[in-house]
């Protein structure tokens, strides 16, 4: 029987994230959606203009078996930079906002050590939001499995294209085979 655990990420565009993180072994899937603000089930517009509050996260389910959660925070280091406030590259916003969601004492505790490892390879501040896991809501279905439906799009293969690109010869042993 499996047993799968869940993480709460956020580090710029979910498309981003998502489209690495179902490319992770162990990772059942990568979920995008809002998390963190005052506004039940946001839209993607109440997110993007700040009302709501909410960061772009993805929700990953994995198994513990084939992955670790400190692993899958390795990886969420590399994928972004955590040293903007509110910013990743071009998107500008509090949804922008580099986030790690907890669902537990464990995560947290794995968490905070993640981050003074990771600190080292940064010259700036890792301002990294680290926060109890709040209500997650799944974005809108034109949202999911966004890169692997629109692999040419100029967002997709200006910025996200290349994050993967990372990932594969960064973690080459992670890779879903």
């Amino acid at each position: 029987m499996e047993t799968f655990e869940k993480a709460l990420l956020g580090g710029g565009c979910f498309w981003c994230i998502e489209a690495v993180y179902n490319r992770v072994r162990g990772v059942h899937s990568a979920i995008s959606g809002y998390a963190g603000g005052l506004r039940k089930n946001p839209s993607y517009e109440q997110v993007c203009t700040g009302v709501s509050g909410h960061a772009e996260v993805i929700e990953i389910t994995y198994d513990p078996k084939i992955i670790s959660y400190g692993e899958l925070l390795e990886i969420f280091w590399a994928l972004h930079d955590p040293t903007t406030l509110n910013a990743q590259g071009a998107d500008k916003g509090t949804q922008y906002r580099s986030v790690i969601y907890y669902y537990d004492e464990a995560q947290k505790e794995i968490a905070l050590e993640s981050i003074k490892s990771a600190q080292a390879h940064w010259s700036d501040p890792i301002v990294t939001e680290l926060t109890r896991a709040p209500e997650f809501y799944p974005a809108e279905d034109y949202h999911q499995n966004y890169y692997n439906e629109h692999p040419t799009q100029g967002y997709c293969y200006v910025v996200i294209a290349p994050k993967i690109e990372k990932f594969m010869s960064k973690f080459g042993d992670k890779v879903k085979k």
